[in-house]
């Protein structure tokens, strides 16, 4: 009784560690783009069916943090090209954006509470 215990108690720490790899993954996503948040959300794509309630709403958040990030960051590019007063800024707090939530977020994976509104575009 006490291997199948430890077998669950492994498989919950896996599960909860690759919640925390992708929300690190987003932040180091700001260093070496591209790679790291498509990894990401490949990770968050593959262990969201199979995650328990509460952290599937991380999950979630995940994936939704990546499509607005994404979109909020090409937003940023186009305005660079029109003027760099408005490309950068919005850059910036696109970054400040991603960086809170991914801070909320990893902070209640290491709580081990759900997030509270997964479908929220600020934090």
């Amino acid at each position: 009784m006490s291997d199948s215990g430890s077998v669950v108690t492994a498989d919950h720490e896996e599960k909860l560690a690759t919640a925390k790899s992708v929300y690190i993954l987003y932040i180091i996503g700001w260093l070496l783009p591209i790679i790291a948040p498509i990894v990401g959300v490949i990770l968050a794509y593959l262990h969201r069916e199979e995650a328990s309630p509460w952290l599937r709403t991380h999950y979630q958040f995940q994936i939704q943090t990546f499509w607005i990030g994404l979109l909020f960051f090409a937003i940023s590019v186009v305005g660079s090209y029109i003027s760099i007063y408005f490309g950068w800024p919005l850059l910036l707090l696109t970054l400040i954006w991603s960086l809170i939530r991914c801070t909320k977020g990893l902070k209640l994976v290491f709580d081990g509470a759900p997030y509270d509104n997964p479908e929220t575009w600020l934090w």
